[in-house]
């Protein structure tokens, strides 16, 4: 099976360079559970098995908490022989729906990613993002309390979302960033510098909301979009999400037309 826009190394693991968004997966605002289980879980299967995506992002506050437990009860232990990489992300709390909060304690952010492990069944976790750096928490605390965490092996990998060169240099100073998740898109792009900037350090940036919150999916524009993010080098990769099957067929067909 061919990988959607070739493959990358990401966290030891190389992977499909079009990954799996899953947010989309949670109900309503990314808020609770969908009201139709099975469909949610029908893509996770189709987007691994039917079409080769076995690079699959997620976090705690997508639901919250509920699509990492979908997770683990659509996937079985052995991943299906696949070298799959489910990256996380903690760091984030949610007070209601289309509520987001950024919090950073220490304390926090280690029960959140023993909390991860239980819900997603596993021992140690992939690749965990730092999901948003909390302004009233130090920024080296915070990724310090992942980089304790990862000395104890329950985190193999660390990345971090929504952050600038500067952050990702100051984080450098402590840990290896093995991937870095921010918006960018044709209708976003005010972040390209940040692209070079990893494409420098050798880092994989994972651009979320590649498609504009699905404004450039109209019309059959998906394949543009996602061509522009993979020829902006071999290091990015886009990582748009859906909870539709014929969705998810539209964008790795428009990709691969492109």
């Amino acid at each position: 099976m061919t990988a959607p826009g070739g493959t990358i190394s990401i966290a030891g693991k190389t992977v499909s360079r079009l990954g799996f968004g899953t947010m989309r997966l949670a109900g309503r605002d990314s808020w609770g559970m969908s009201d139709d289980r099975v469909g949610p879980m029908t893509v996770l299967l189709e987007a691994i098995r039917v079409f080769g995506i076995t690079h699959i992002d997620t976090a705690d506050a997508y639901g919250p908490y509920t699509v990492e437990t979908l997770i683990r009860d659509c996937l079985p232990p052995s991943r299906f022989d696949l070298d799959l990489l489910i990256a996380t992300k903690v760091g984030m709390v949610r007070p209601g729906p289309r509520m987001w909060a950024p919090l950073g304690r220490p304390t926090y952010l280690r029960a959140a990613v023993e909390a991860s492990l239980q819900r997603l069944g596993v021992e140690q976790l992939d690749l965990c993002y730092l999901h948003r750096n909390d302004p009233s928490v130090p920024f080296l605390d915070q990724v310090g309390a992942l980089a304790e965490l990862q000395s104890e092996g329950k985190i193999a990998h660390i990345g971090l979302s929504k952050v600038s060169p500067a952050e990702i240099d100051q984080a450098s100073e402590v840990i290896t960033v093995a991937a870095v998740q921010n918006k960018l898109s044709l209708v976003v792009q005010d972040d390209l510098g940040t692209v070079e900037h990893c494409r420098t350090l050798d880092i994989p940036y994972v651009a979320y909301s590649p498609l504009g919150t699905g404004t450039l999916a109209e019309h059959g524009g998906a394949g543009k979009a996602l061509r522009w993010l993979l020829d902006l080098g071999p290091h990015v990769v886009p990582l748009p999400g859906t909870s539709n099957s014929e969705h998810l067929r539209e964008l790795v067909d428009g990709l691969a037309s492109e």
